[in-house]
């Protein structure tokens, strides 16, 4: 049985059919990129908008990097995640894009409303905005990966060059944060 560590919270595309839709894109077949974006730009997206608190800018990110994907699947060997290998992309992006200088500023109601949260309603949608709020920049892009992206800690370990116990570490600590912040209880 798998812990709840290593559980996705969300679902997240299955690496089977990512896979083929990365070789579909290789070979140039469009429609397999409009169904890998369809598959992958909720955690594109998160990723960006983590990095770069900015929606627009995640926009566009998000949209290079399925670009990048179309130019460069051919190079893609099915060894890791083909999720982390997105996600590595998109973040690279993201990290390139501050050093052309975007601004990284709060995420403003734009970017916290274009954020993937299937089936939340506004009430839930906002209390959600108010906890992450309350989360280090890098303890929420830890739960978005793992919540969005469905990634395992040791993907997102590898991902964000971290060790997997400073992954879990902080993972458990934001949960325990946005735990506490949910519920309105001011005892930490």
């Amino acid at each position: 049985m798998q812990s709840d560590v290593e559980r996705p919270i969300a679902p997240s595309p299955d690496r089977a059919r990512l896979e083929t839709l990365l070789a579909g894109v290789a070979a140039g077949d469009g429609e397999a990129l409009g169904d890998l974006y369809a598959a992958a730009k909720g955690a594109v997206y998160a990723m960006a908008l983590g990095i770069l608190k900015n929606a627009h800018d995640a926009q566009d990110v998000t949209q290079d990097v399925f670009v990048r994907i179309w130019e460069s699947a051919v190079s893609y060997r099915p060894q890791g995640s083909p999720m982390a290998w997105i996600l590595t992309i998109t973040r690279n992006m993201a990290l390139m894009r501050i050093r052309q200088g975007a601004r990284i500023e709060p995420m403003d109601e734009a970017a916290w409303e274009s954020l993937p949260a299937p089936g939340l309603t506004a009430e839930e949608r906002t209390a959600l905005r108010a906890a992450l709020e309350g989360l280090s920049d890098e303890e929420r892009q830890i739960v978005l990966l793992h919540a969005a992206a469905g990634l395992k800690h040791r993907e997102i370990g590898q991902l964000l060059d971290l060790p997997l116990a400073t992954v879990l570490s902080k993972y458990h600590r934001a949960i325990k944060k946005l735990r506490t912040l949910l519920e309105g209880d001011d005892a930490r």
